[in-house]
């Protein structure tokens, strides 16, 4: 009898062991299935949200670029940059307008028919005209490379009596015709004061959207530095052009940082030559337009067009932070420059706007230097003024 209760005892305890077991490799299995399920459910998730930004990409609505010159040099060297997305970023579709004067017309369609066999993913359509209220309708935004050049023996206010009434009629079709965002780069010499009477003869464009190159000054500034201090020209920042587009624009290094391995130290501790920061280093970037001239025979062009594509990418994407840029904007008083004139200051862009960099320390050198090329400004807006009239 005892006997038999044991053998029972011992089945059901193996059959205990059994169902325990079973229950085991069940819970198991749930536990596997719902982690497969929410590894499918991630990876559907995933799949989703991929395929929701790639059509919000692709449904990004092309920005029209107007570029006047666009025949030129500069205008040639620029073009591709935009298509290929340089200006604006690499997801950022564009619409080219292209304008010329009607002598250079067959010169214009054969950049555009180059621009259509480059067949950049991001150019949508070019418009090449020598009209230009057609050029200028509904532009988001305008790269004004075209003038009249300066010729040998030309003096400044000569030059600026074939400008201004070019920038006139410009303004005029910008003010009718160009988006109410518009955003203006004047580049064509002289570009200050260019600036100056396209904002005058368009005044429903903001005064914060009309803006003027300095951003070459800049570059060539950082480039100077780079190779002084054989560095890289990535590891140099903040130098400032300050003034006028011109011989008398006043390149600043007493801000600028170089990265180091011991983190960035100032450009005066690393070039303790004070004589160079203040006579060969400004000089060659016064100069350094003249000294391409001499070289080539013709004026910057690739430089010029790179540097216009750095100074819209910064103005509308942002510039790093902790870093500033060179741009000539409508003056506010800042650092007792006068008011009313384009002046190139240090500034920061973020969310499409930028902002005049506050608070540096102007020593006496730097003030007297700022306040010449200020007064070379107010002079060149007189001339302007009096052409005009």
């Amino acid at each position: 009898m005892l006997e038999g209760l044991d053998s029972f005892e011992k089945k059901s305890t193996r059959n205990c062991v059994f169902i325990s077991l079973v229950f085991e490799k069940m819970e198991y299995l749930v536990l596997l299935q719902n982690g497969l399920v929410v590894l499918l459910t991630i990876a559907f998730s995933w799949k989703l949200i991929t395929y929701m930004w790639g059509s919000l990409k692709m449904e990004k609505e092309p920005m029209k670029v107007l570029v006047t010159g666009a025949a030129g040099q500069i205008g040639y060297a620029i073009a591709p940059m935009i298509a290929r997305g340089i200006m604006l970023g690499p997801d950022q579709p564009v619409i080219l307008h292209l304008l010329d004067i009607a002598p250079a017309a067959e010169a214009l369609k054969g950049v555009k028919m180059e621009l259509l066999d480059a067949a950049f993913p991001l150019l949508k359509e070019v418009h090449a005209t020598t009209d230009v209220t057609e050029a200028c309708k509904d532009v988001n935004i305008a790269i004004m490379l075209g003038g009249f050049p300066r010729k040998e023996g030309m003096e400044r206010k000569d030059m600026m009596s074939k400008n201004v009434p070019i920038y006139k009629e410009q303004a005029s079709a910008l003010e009718e015709h160009a988006a109410s965002d518009c955003k203006v780069l004047v580049v064509a010499n002289p570009a200050n004061t260019n600036a100056l009477i396209l904002k005058e003869f368009a005044p429903s464009i903001p005064e914060k959207n009309i803006t003027c190159l300095t951003r070459l000054d800049h570059n060539r500034a950082l480039s100077q530095i780079a190779e002084r201090l054989k560095v890289y020209v990535t590891d140099v920042k903040n130098v400032i052009i300050w003034g006028n587009h011109s011989s008398s624009q006043y390149p600043d290094a007493n801000h600028a940082t170089v990265a180091t391995t011991n983190g960035e130290r100032p450009v005066k501790e690393l070039d303790t030559n004070d004589h160079w920061l203040k006579n060969e280093f400004i000089n060659t970037v016064q100069q350094r337009g003249a000294a391409i001239i001499k070289a080539r025979k013709a004026s910057s062009a690739l430089s010029a067009a790179s540097a216009a594509c750095d100074h819209m990418h910064d103005w509308v994407l942002g510039t790093p932070k902790g870093t500033w840029v060179s741009m000539g904007v409508y003056s506010d008083g800042s650092y007792e420059i006068p008011k009313d004139i384009i002046y190139s200051f240090p500034v920061k862009c973020e969310k499409g706007k930028w902002s005049i960099v506050k608070g540096l320390k102007i020593d006496e050198f730097s003030r007297a230097k700022m306040d010449a090329t200020a007064k070379d400004l107010i002079d060149e807006k007189e001339v302007a003024h009096s052409c005009l009239n």
